[in-house]
């Protein structure tokens, strides 16, 4: 079913209204139809607002993958409030900063969470048992530019930053969208981390056009168990991480022969990987899709073609539905096609901003004659058949599996311990051909540093995705001719020398 709605809780009403008894949620061992999805929701809502939410206030999401995990998110929404959904296995001082910056004083969570929820302050809502009631659908009147929710991403000055994303925004990711087709036979899978936007189009995608949600058991799914899961649930959309995606074609690429359409992004997807599914599962659309989390998901997509000639890179296509992009040098204007750029994206995936963070807003986000733009510090270049063709980073920001990181974030608390004096942090290829997070440290005394007690120092600070994979230590950090840390100089390290790993 097609509608025209402003909003993500209008979209999903007018969905549950035209097929109420759709699965519309399901698990391994439970679901939940449209109708029962909408009345959980609306329970949870007066559960929210009795406890004192109000519009506009932001609720924090601590969940594992469950049928309750959408329930908690569209109880926030109809409550007129804001989701921010966090990983409750981040270290708690990053937790406890996160929370502070929103302001919340609420949130969401499993049972096993309590403790951790009223550790920070907050007071914990179980989705389980709201303890309200419900006469009727629960809705505040919502308008499209309200918030939907903050996505909080890596900062180059060691402080993350909260990404504001609108109701317009996800509305028009999955609306009669261009770059795959929704109908309500649809069973997407639902995989990526609730604080990593791809969870955005696998949750809402289904939801907002009639398909039904498949949540992925809790924890990390290992390629070789992947194709049952989707044999058994009949899946037939799924994001990968393009590291995601390398690792299930190396290890069992059949599972993906049922998916009628495989998305993948987060990083450069590669060609020989590409024509290995091509040729296990000639039937699967396989689509590049390219967009940093202030464009909600995707602001381009390529559908690669089942004869399409592959040279050295898989391009990122086209702006999606309502989008549309600018490359753009260093003076502001656009360059000719074929010349390399920075690209701008703007239209109606473009976020609000960053939460509390006026003046990294006014630097990342551009005005220009057709409304605001933002700046992705993306280089890329229009290819001579109309397609853009990523290149890389203008500044060190970097994607390793998919996730965001800063450099500056990982030097910050690096140079927090008291045996580090100076430290830069780069992706390498290690001799297995998979890429690394690594840093390199002067250290503040010779003699060496506890490598564990480093390592407890970091994963009380960083997401495990951003702790460093290999360790090594060095006199003094490379400078380019400006002063600045020269990474391309950094060493590479020995991969089969154990003393680098902790």
């Amino acid at each position: 079913m097609k509608t025209d709605a402003s909003t993500i809780v209008e979209a999903f009403e007018n969905q549950a209204a035209h097929t109420p008894d759709a699965d519309a949620v399901v698990t391994d061992g439970d679901r939940l139809t449209y109708r029962d999805l909408g009345s959980r929701s609306d329970r949870l809502a007066a559960a929210l607002h009795e406890g004192g939410v109000v519009r506009g206030e932001r609720v924090i999401v601590l969940m594992e993958r469950s049928v309750l995990l959408p329930v908690a998110l569209l109880a926030v929404l109809k409550v007129g409030a804001v989701y921010v959904p966090l990983d409750a296995r981040e270290p708690m001082e990053r937790l406890a900063l996160l929370a502070d910056d929103t302001g919340a004083k609420a949130a969401i969570c499993d049972p096993t969470d309590v403790g951790l929820v009223r550790n920070l302050g907050l007071t914990a809502f179980d989705p389980a048992d709201s303890g309200a009631t419900a006469k009727s659908a629960w809705s505040v009147e919502l308008r499209s530019r309200d918030l939907a929710y903050l996505m909080y991403t890596s900062g180059s000055t060691g402080r993350p930053k909260g990404v504001m994303i609108e109701h317009r925004n996800v509305v028009n990711l999955v609306t009669r969208p261009t770059y795959c087709d929704f109908d309500d036979n649809d069973r997407v899978l639902q995989l990526a981390p609730i604080a990593f936007d791809a969870a955005t189009f696998e949750i809402w995608g289904p939801l907002l056009n009639g398909g039904c949600l498949v949540m992925a058991p809790p924890g990390q799914i290992l390629p070789d168990a992947m194709g049952d899961l989707l044999r058994k649930h009949c899946v037939t959309k799924l994001w990968l991480t393009a590291a995601l995606l390398h690792s299930q074609v190396d290890v069992d690429v059949d599972a993906l022969r049922g998916v009628a359409t495989v998305l993948a992004g987060g990083d450069v997807l590669s060609v020989p990987h590409v024509r290995k599914l091509r040729e296990a599962a000639p039937e699967t659309v396989l689509v590049n899709g390219y967009g940093p989390t202030e464009t909600t998901t995707f602001a381009c997509c390529h559908r690669v073609g089942a004869d399409e000639t592959l040279a050295d890179s898989v391009p990122i296509g086209r702006p999606i539905q309502n989008v549309r992009v600018r490359v753009v040098g260093e003076d502001g204007d656009d360059v000719a096609p074929g010349s390399t750029g920075e690209l701008w994206i703007g239209g109606q995936g473009v976020g609000r901003g960053y939460w509390r963070r006026e003046d990294l807003t006014a630097e990342k986000f551009a005005d220009d004659d057709r409304g605001p733009m933002y700046r992705s510090g993306d280089l890329v270049r229009w290819r001579p058949d109309g397609l853009l063709e990523y290149l890389g980073r203008i500044d060190g920001q970097m994607k390793l599996h998919g996730r965001r990181i800063e450099p500056g974030e990982v030097e910050h608390a690096l140079v927090r311990h008291s045996g580090v004096r100076q430290a830069a942090v780069a992706r390498r290829t290690n001799h297995l051909g998979d890429d690394k997070l690594v840093a390199w440290m002067v250290l503040a005394r010779p003699g060496g540093i506890d490598r564990k007690d480093l390592r407890r120092h970091l994963t009380a600070l960083l997401p495990n995705f951003m702790v460093p994979a290999a360790f090594v230590e060095i006199d003094h950090l490379p400078l380019t001719s400006n002063g600045k840390v020269d990474r391309r100089a950094l060493t590479v390290p020995d991969w089969r020398e154990r003393a680098i790993y902790v």
